[in-house]
C-alpha cells in the first residue's frame, strides 16, 4: 500500500470562504454535463425532419449518450487514483466540450449518434468525480450540508435543460444545443486549473478488463435489441441484439463475481436483499421519470402542435415540485425510513402517469400541469429516502462501492427506457393503424396513451416492492445522500 493510501485524507480547507473558489470550479462542470442529459428531448423532432430520419434511430442520440456514460461511470475510481481527481476531471471537461462541436458539425444522424457517445464518455466520469472532490475538500463538520448544495444542480440542470433547448431550437438553431457548451467548457476547464487544488493519489489495482468490454457490450446489445423491436421481434437485428446482449450480460455477471480485488461493479452487494428490492425500485422510478421526460416533449410537439421552448417549459411544474419535496423528503427519512416515502411517491408517480395518459391532443397543455408537478412530488419524496436506503441496506465492508454501481445502473436503466419505450410507441401506432384508424394524429396518440399506461403499470408495481422494504439497521457508515465515492 502506498505511502498516499496510508495518509489520513487530505482536507485542504477549514472555512467556506475558502471552498468558493473549488465548488464553483466543480459546479460549473456538473452543470453543463446534467444540462446536456436532458436538453437533446425537445429537439428530438426537428432531429428527425432535419436529418430524414426516424424516430427509432435519432432516439439513440439520448440512448447512446446515456450507455456512453454507465461505461465509464465505473472506470473513474481506477482513473482518479491512477492519474489524480484534478487531472482527469479536467480532461473529462475538454473531451465532452470537443463532443460537443463535433456534435454541431454533424450532417447526419448516424454521426451525431457517434459524437454524442463522446459527449457521453467525457461526460460520464464528470458527476462521480466532482462529488468526490468535493466530499474530500469539505471540512468534515460542513461536509453533509456541502454535499447537499451541490445536489441543487442536478435538481435545476435537468429542468432548465429542455427550455435552453426549446428557445435554441426554435429561434436559433439545433446546433446550438452544442454550440452553447463550448464557452462554458473552456470558463470549466480554466476555474478548475487556476482553482481546484491537486488531491493526492490514491494506490491503485489492475484493470477489469473483461469487465469494461462485457458491460458496455451487453447493456448496448440489449438497447439495440429493444429498439429493433419497433419494426419487428423477429427480425435478425432485433435477435442478435438480444442474444449477444443477454449472453454478454450473464458472462459480465459471472466475471464480476468471480473477480476478487476490484471489480469493475461490486455485484456481491445484491447478496442483500434489502438492497436488491431498494435498487429494483430505484430502477422502476427511474423508468418511469426519464419516460415522462424523454416521451412527452414529443407529444407535445408532433400532437399538440407546440413549438420546441414551449413544450420545454412544461418540465417547470415537475422541477419545481421537486426541489420543494426533495428536503421534506430528506428529513423526513430519519424520522420514519424510506418506505412510507417510496411507497407514497410512487403512489403519487402512479397517478401522475395515468393522468398524462388521458390527455389527448385537441386538449390544452395546462392538463399538462397537475401530472407533471405530481412526478416532481413523487420524486422529490423518494429520491433522496431511496439513495439513503440503499448506501444503509448494503454490507458495511462493500458500502464504497454502492454509490458507481448505482449511478451506471440509473444510465444503464435511462437507454432501457428510451429504447423500449420508442419501439412501445412505435409499435401501438402500428397496431391502431391496423385496427383502421388515421396514422396522425389518432393512432399515435393512442400509441402515447398505452405507453403512459404501461409507465403507470409499471410505478405501480414499484409501490408494491416497495410495500416490502424495511429499515435498515445501521452499518456504521454515515454517507450523504448525495456522495459519490471513489472506491
Amino acid at each position: 500500500m502506498s505511502a498516499a493510501r496510508k495518509e489520513s485524507p487530505v482536507i485542504p480547507f477549514t472555512s467556506m470562504r475558502q471552498l468558493v473558489g473549488p465548488l464553483l470550479a466543480i459546479i460549473v462542470g456538473i452543470f453543463m454535463v446534467i444540462l446536456d442529459s436532458t436538453a437533446v428531448n425537445v429537439a428530438i423532432p426537428v432531429l428527425v425532419k432535419d436529418f430524414d430520419s426516424t424516430l427509432s434511430t435519432v432516439q439513440w442520440t439520448v440512448t447512446g449518450y446515456a450507455l456512453a456514460q454507465a461505461a465509464v461511470i465505473p472506470l473513474a475510481g481506477w482513473m482518479t487514483d491512477r492519474f489524480g481527481s484534478k487531472q482527469i476531471f479536467i480532461i473529462s471537461l475538454i473531451l465532452f466540450t470537443v463532443g460537443s462541436v463535433l456534435c454541431a458539425l454533424a450532417t447526419t444522424a448516424e454521426q451525431l449518434i457517434m459524437f454524442r457517445v463522446l459527449q457521453g464518455l467525457g461526460g460520464g466520469m464528470v458527476l462521480p468525480i466532482a462529488f468526490a472532490m468535493t466530499y474530500q475538500l469539505s471540512p468534515p463538520e460542513k461536509a453533509g450540508s456541502i454535499m447537499g448544495l451541490m445536489g441543487m444542480p442536478i435538481l435545476l440542470a435537468p429542468a432548465l435543460g429542455p427550455i435552453v433547448s426549446g428557445y435554441l431550437v426554435d429561434y436559433v438553431a439545433w446546433e446550438w444545443i452544442f454550440f452553447i457548451n463550448v464557452p462554458i467548457g473552456i470558463l470549466g476547464v480554466i476555474l478548475c486549473v487556476t482553482l481546484l487544488p491537486k488531491l493526492p493519489k490514491k494506490a491503485f489495482t489492475s484493470l477489469d478488463m473483461l469487465g469494461i468490454l462485457l458491460g458496455p457490450l451487453a447493456f448496448a446489445g440489449l438497447s439495440y435489441g429493444l429498439s429493433e423491436g419497433s419494426t419487428s421481434w423477429t427480425s435478425d437485428k432485433t435477435i442478435i441484439g438480444l442474444v449477444v446482449g443477454s449472453v454478454s450480460l450473464i458472462l459480465f455477471i459471472i466475471v464480476e463475481l468471480k473477480r476478487k480485488k476490484e471489480p469493475l461493479l461490486e455485484l456481491r452487494v445484491f447478496r442483500s436483499p434489502l438492497f436488491t428490492r431498494g435498487i429494483i425500485v430505484q430502477w422502476v422510478l427511474q423508468f418511469v421519470m426519464f419516460g415522462i421526460i424523454f416521451t412527452v416533449p414529443y407529444f407535445m410537439q408532433e400532437l399538440m402542435g407546440m413549438s420546441a421552448f414551449h413544450a420545454g417549459m412544461w418540465t417547470l411544474p415537475q422541477a419545481i415540485a421537486a426541489g420543494l419535496f426533495m428536503p421534506i423528503g430528506g428529513r423526513l427519512y430519519d424520522k420514519i425510513g424510506a418506505r412510507p416515502l417510496v411507497v407514497t411517491g410512487l403512489s403519487i408517480v402512479a397517478v401522475g402517469a395515468f393522468l398524462i395518459s388521458r390527455i389527448d391532443p385537441s386538449d390544452s397543455a395546462v392538463m399538462f400541469l397537475l401530472p407533471r408537478a405530481m412526478l416532481g412530488m413523487g420524486m422529490g419524496l423518494s429520491f433522496l429516502a431511496l439513495n439513503t436506503h440503499l448506501i444503509q441496506s448494503a454490507p458495511s465492508h462493500l458500502v464504497s462501492r454502492v454509490t458507481s454501481l448505482t449511478s451506471a445502473a440509473q444510465q444503464v436503466v435511462t437507454s432501457f427506457a428510451v429504447a423500449g419505450l420508442t419501439t412501445l410507441i412505435v409499435s401501438r401506432t402500428t397496431h391502431h393503424v391496423a385496427e383502421g384508424e388515421k396514422p396522425m394524429p389518432d393512432a399515435m396518440a393512442h400509441g402515447f396513451h398505452d405507453t403512459y399506461l404501461a409507465l403507470a403499470g409499471l410505478a405501480i408495481f414499484g409501490l408494491l416492492l416497495a410495500v416490502t422494504l424495511k429499515r435498515p439497521q445501521a452499518n456504521g457508515v454515515q454517507a450523504p445522500a448525495h456522495a459519490v465515492d471513489m472506491g
